[in-house]
């Protein structure tokens, strides 16, 4: 692997110092506080950049405390959900009274030498009217508790054993898609974070004159990192 092409922590560390100028210029920051700053470039890059997350869809089997408690408790991969479906009708499941189930029983056998138009048309018209009467089930999430409401009709409307798929977005792990470490934006923020900290240790020390009549300048040094992750 390139020394330009980190493949994990350890290179993206080595990466970032020395895009700072190590080991020609001593890096005035501790390990520690390296990896406080790959951390905080992480969170950031999760939060804004389109690769730091990835549409998933999670199904999830109802348990009778889901239905006591009235949310559903999710993975603490899951940062954030846009909306459930297919959930199932309780006891009020499709019968042989149900529309749909006579489309399926008298129209699908014939849809092989027929025209399915008429059959697809009829199920749009039917989404429409119960997006029209019902309308998508409203959800509510916070990833911070890991607590998905649901605000449906718990009582009836699903039942302990029946499925929900719910559609939401997780972070981008990179102990799976070693990749990530290697992403254009994500080296620049580290680098970035890495230098706030570097200025933030050698503002106490501003002004103060080394030999050879070099002034330390750690405030430009957190100004530069400032203005560098605000332009990534």
């Amino acid at each position: 692997m390139s020394l330009t092409q980190p493949a994990n922590r350890e290179e993206l560390k080595e990466f970032c110092l020395r895009q700072l100028g190590y080991p020609v210029i001593q890096i005035n920051v501790d390990d520690e506080q390296v990896n406080d700053a790959i951390e905080l470039a992480f969170e950031y890059w999760n939060e804004f950049h389109f690769n730091g997350t990835e549409r998933t869809y999670v199904k999830h089997q109802m348990t009778q405390t889901d239905i006591n408690n009235h949310y559903i408790s999710v993975s603490d991969n899951l940062i954030g959900a846009t909306r459930v479906f297919k959930i199932g009708q309780g006891n009020m499941a499709m019968n042989m009274f149900d529309l749909r189930y006579q489309l399926r029983l008298n129209d699908l056998w014939d849809l092989s030498s027929t025209s399915y138009v008429n059959y697809s048309l009829t199920m749009q018209h039917l989404a429409t009217l119960d997006l029209l009467f019902t309308g998508e089930t409203p959800i509510r999430f916070n990833r911070l508790t890991n607590k998905l409401y649901i605000d449906m009709d718990w009582a009836n409307d699903i039942v302990a054993g029946e499925y929900i798929i719910i559609e939401g977005f997780v972070v981008t792990d990179p102990s799976v898609y070693s990749r990530v470490w290697n992403d254009r934006m994500l080296k620049k923020l580290c680098t970035a974070y890495i230098k706030k900290q570097w200025g933030t240790n050698m503002k106490k020390f501003q002004g103060m004159q080394l030999p050879g009549g070099i002034m330390m300048n750690g405030q430009q040094i957190y100004n530069e990192a400032l203005q560098e992750i605000t332009d990534t």
